[in-house]
Parts: structure tokens; sequence; C-alpha cells
């Protein structure tokens, strides 16, 4: 799954530590979704497209391999 979680993170202009105090994660849990090593729970990846006042679908993408 591609997202754009450290692009709009950059635009809000948070770091990894304030976003995931915001939406209640640890800071290795931001870092594991903005590499794509963690694919987030519905509930998360909610939160965080809330955070960034977007759609799911705008922060998250499903690739021809997911």
């Amino acid at each position: 799954m591609k997202n754009n979680v450290k692009i709009e993170r950059t635009l809000k202009g948070l770091t990894q530590q304030g976003l995931a105090e915001i939406i209640g994660v640890s800071r290795q849990s931001i870092v594991a979704i903005e590499q794509g090593k963690y694919v987030p729970s519905t509930v998360l990846a909610l939160k965080l497209a809330r955070c960034f006042d977007k759609n799911v679908d705008d922060v998250f993408e499903l690739e021809e391999n997911d």
C-alpha cells in the first residue's frame, strides 16, 4: 500500500513525534507507516486522514499487488 503520510505530515508542519502524539501511537509507528513497513488499521488510517483534513483515499492508495 502506498501512502502520503510523510508528505501530508510535512505540509502540516508536524514532526513524527508530534503526529504520533496527536493520533495516540508511538513515533516508531509513524516511521514504520511512512516507510511502508506497516499498514495501519482502519481506525488508525481514519485518524491520520482526519488529522490531515483529507479523505483516506487521499492519504492511502492500494497498489496492484495489494
